[in-house]
């Protein structure tokens, strides 16, 4: 049995816990260490630096983190695997090696190259022989405004899941056709890659730590054994719970379409069953990062009665005092935050922020004679109580990164290891491949909603997660949860210019959930998203505060 510990889901991870964990090793050993340092938002700006040489452009947390259990990890023997290189894979090794080296320790390092195939990417467009279509909008690569593609753009091939896939992989044995236990790790790694989370971090039943305490909510452990078999629990001594509950959370939290799976639990331990593996699909998602755009956003205050017409006063004015100059920003755009209490008992509770976003291609459009200093100029001109935030920075250009994610052959795509001895090894692409699965499954006859009885109105969230707890809510969930209920549930943010998403459907009987797959929710990326939701983690809390018709069966039997 193979037994790795998640020891980071991005780069803002808590460091010390992995120093922690190999501090530990002799109370609750492991014999792999994993992480993901990696995100759709760390890829641009490292792809970015590496373009301008300007620092480094793989994590370097990586190295911060694991300096200090170097001789730990030399002593007891423990592997590492990681895709910390970001956007300078080499960069890092060189970097570790360096490190190993000063500390007179005995590691071997290798890296894996392959993942930059921009120059494929052109090779292809200038023979005209495919099409590149944006996986959200379908937008056609060709027609893409952005003129500094040719000069820069950096394309990348990462999977979440891969080190998990990859250790287990060596560690049994297995062959690339051995397509259901790859799957299994698959699953595992999705399941540990995004750390706590499948402890009991940003979970909808967060309140059921309060017994446990989450001051240490504690770092994921996946056991795998040679037949694919995984159970899921957590290192010992530590808060936080492994449950059911917690697994189907990060698993739809990570997955794109059905994945069904049975559940066998015990303290702290998930055991994941019933996972069916195929040949791969004969193409893989790439990434292409373009020439940076520039961003400037400011808050306003806005108080008391009124505030929807003090928000129209505040972007009339700002509106008009650029003059011909607003038509240079892609976006200008204007969004009100929470709601004032009627009858408030205090100041704080009736406040409502006025959040201007803007994005323009030009630097010098956003510079602060162009941008923040025209709209201070207005403070003496707004509604009864204008008031800005007194932290301005935020008004200052910055830098943004559009990203467009398309589909590459992977016959096209040529990986090669790098080992300690100075070996290269040539990495095949799958030799058997499979057509791209359907995008949705038709879903399951309906029931009869008037069955379950008398109803309440209250928050979708009352009784689910976006699954239910128990096995006779599940026809209502699936019954409820239509494509057009979801879209009549995020109408207004579609209709705020938010959400520019096309929605599919998936239902999950064996986890008894049903899954929605927004497209495009972020707006061409976290780096250039406009809501503050940039990581897209809040629509599901957003949609669990909506209220509909609950059988009263369901919400006595308590709420998550």
């Amino acid at each position: 049995m193979l037994k790795r510990l998640g020891c980071s889901g991005s780069a803002q991870d808590r460091r010390r816990l992995l120093e922690a964990a190999v501090k530990n090793y002799e109370n609750d050993p492991f014999d792999v260490i994993v992480g993901d340092w990696m995100s759709e938002a760390n890829m641009t700006f490292n792809s970015a630096k590496h373009y301008k040489g300007s620092g480094t452009a793989y994590e370097s947390t990586f190295i911060t983190s694991l300096e200090p259990v170097l001789p730990d990890i030399t002593r007891h023997g423990i592997k590492v695997a990681t895709n910390a290189g970001s956007a300078d894979t080499q960069g890092l090794y060189s970097a570790l090696k360096s490190v190993i080296q000063k500390k007179g320790l005995s590691l071997k390092v290798g890296w894996i190259e392959g993942d930059q195939v921009l120059e494929t990417i052109k090779e292809v467009q200038a023979k005209a022989d495919q099409e590149f279509y944006h996986l959200c909008t379908g937008q056609p690569l060709s027609e893409w405004t952005h003129k500094a593609i040719n000069r820069y753009c950096r394309v990348q091939t990462v999977a979440d899941a891969s080190p998990v896939i990859g250790t287990a992989f060596w560690w049994h044995g297995w062959g690339r056709k051995d397509y259901d236990q790859l799957a299994n790790s698959l699953i595992a790694g999705h399941l540990i890659e995004c750390l706590s989370y499948v402890c009991g971090g940003s979970f909808t039943g967060f309140k059921d730590l309060e017994h446990r305490g989450c001051e240490n909510i504690g770092l994921p452990v996946a056991e795998i054994e040679k037949s694919g078999r995984v159970t899921v629990t957590k290192t010992r001594g530590s808060n936080g719970i492994v449950t059911v509950e917690t697994c189907k959370s990060q698993l739809l939290y990570e997955i794109q379409g059905p994945r069904y799976y049975n559940s066998d639990v015990g303290a702290d331990r998930v055991v994941v069953k019933g996972i069916r593996g195929g040949p791969p699909p004969p193409t893989t998602k790439v990434g292409i990062t373009v020439k940076e755009a520039y961003r400037a956003e400011i808050l306003f205050w806005l108080v008391g009665l009124d505030i929807e017409a003090k928000a129209l006063m505040l972007e009339t004015q700002i509106r008009h005092e650029p003059g011909a100059r607003v038509n240079r920003l892609r976006v200008l755009e204007f969004t009100l935050i929470g709601v004032a209490a009627e009858d408030p008992s205090d100041q704080n509770s009736c406040t409502v922020g006025s959040r201007i976003v803007a994005q323009a291609v030009e630097k010098a459009d956003l510079a602060s004679v162009n941008f923040l200093e025209p709209i201070l100029e207005r403070t003496m001109e707004l509604y009864p109580g204008g008031s800005f935030h007194m932290d301005v920075r935020t008004a200052l250009p910055r830098p943004i990164h559009e990203y467009f994610v398309t589909k590459l052959a992977q016959s096209l795509i040529h990986h090669r290891a790098h080992l300690s001895d100075c070996r290269v090894i040539e990495i095949s692409p799958p030799h058997v491949v499979e057509g791209e699965p359907a995008t949705a499954e038709p879903s399951l006859e309906p029931v009869n909603l008037q069955l379950f009885g008398e109803t309440v109105r209250g928050p979708l969230g009352w009784p689910i997660g976006f699954y239910v707890r128990n096995a006779d809510e599940y026809g209502w969930l699936r019954s409820v949860l239509t494509l057009d209920k979801i879209k009549e549930l995020l109408a207004k943010e579609k209709l705020a210019n938010i959400v520019h998403f096309v929605q599919e459907r998936f239902e999950l009987p064996n986890m008894s959930a049903v899954h929605f797959l927004l497209y495009d929710h972020l707006d061409r990326g976290v780096s250039t998203t406009r809501t503050l939701d940039f990581l897209g983690k809040n629509v599901g809390e957003y949609l669990r505060a909506k209220h509909v018709d609950i059988p009263v069966c369901f919400s006595e039997r308590g709420r998550i």
